[in-house]
């Protein structure tokens, strides 16, 4: 996520993980993708390697891409030695074990993109660009996007690319949040409203997920479905993201900060004293690769 550190981004997506019915959550992720032991699978986005580590615990054949080297080194090592680093032929390893500027990523001496290097690649981490796969047409028999499609300025490219390089038959599994429509209850609504719609403009794609049918049927997948399970907290465990929401709306200018910081004590005081509620839909789209062309 924009402006924060890997370390600040891997905190949270370890609270995500944390949470009640997440791991509910990526399980039904995983049976969308309806793959098979020994098929392959990509994570894109991978994050800290839980989903990958996971998906090769069912006998997937799972790879996982992330643009972040500091992210893959820590997927890397979560991973226990189960994955290798995986470069394309000719590359240069670097003393991270992550591949050289041979990836989707790379750029020439001019400045412009290098041409991208698709080799067959079984498990691993891969450093690259969501946009820009290094992995050959049909490689794979799953794709699976989580909390990723709303950091892109172009989530339609992504899932072309997922398109790409699926195979016929092939399944998508597309997850993740609307960041404009987040439930909470406060004393204070229309200040909540202005907070959260605040910090949804500073993310580059904030109503991606309702998108998810819209951008797979255009990508030219069949049986195209999409589901909402909600995200309950009732404790305060989503407190930090308040923070966040908080520190955008100050950010922006939606209120003077006096207003903004009792509205934080509210709900801290309402997770004190059991009253706190916090709802987020998580929008969970799948599809296939139609078998012939379209």
């Amino acid at each position: 996520m924009a402006g924060m550190t890997t370390e600040q981004l891997l905190a949270r997506l370890d609270r995500a993980d944390a949470l009640p019915g997440a791991g509910e959550l990526r399980e039904a992720t995983y049976e969308l993708l309806r793959c098979r032991p020994g098929e392959r699978v990509l994570d894109v986005g991978c994050g800290g390697g839980r989903a990958v580590v996971e998906l090769r615990g069912r006998g997937v054949r799972a790879v996982g891409v992330d643009r972040d080297p500091g992210m893959l080194a820590v997927a890397r090592s979560r991973s226990a030695g189960r994955a290798a680093p995986v470069r394309a032929p000719g590359s240069m390893p670097r003393a991270d074990g992550g591949p050289s500027g041979s990836t989707a990523a790379a750029r020439t001496s001019a400045g412009e993109p290098a041409a991208v290097v698709r080799t067959p690649v079984a498990a691993g981490f891969v450093e690259a660009d969501v946009l820009r796969l290094p992995f050959a047409d049909g490689e794979f028999r799953g794709y699976r996007a989580d909390k990723v499609l709303h950091e892109l300025a172009d989530p339609a490219a992504a899932v072309a690319e997922a398109r790409r390089v699926l195979a016929p038959g092939g399944r998508a599994v597309l997850c993740g949040q609307d960041w404009d429509t987040l439930v909470l209850d406060s004393d204070r609504p229309a200040l909540t409203r202005a907070i959260v719609h605040a910090r949804a403009d500073l993310i580059a794609g904030p109503r991606a997920a309702r998108q998810y049918r819209t951008l797979l049927v255009d990508a030219g997948f069949t049986e195209v479905a999409v589901e909402v399970r909600t995200m309950v907290d009732t404790g305060g465990s989503f407190l930090p993201l308040l923070d966040g929401l908080a520190a955008a709306a100050r950010d922006v200018g939606v209120a003077a900060r006096a207003p903004i910081d009792a509205w934080l004590r509210e709900q801290s005081a309402r997770a004190a004293a059991g009253r706190f509620f916090l709802a987020v839909p998580i929008f969970v789209a799948s599809a296939t690769v139609p078998d012939s062309p379209q």
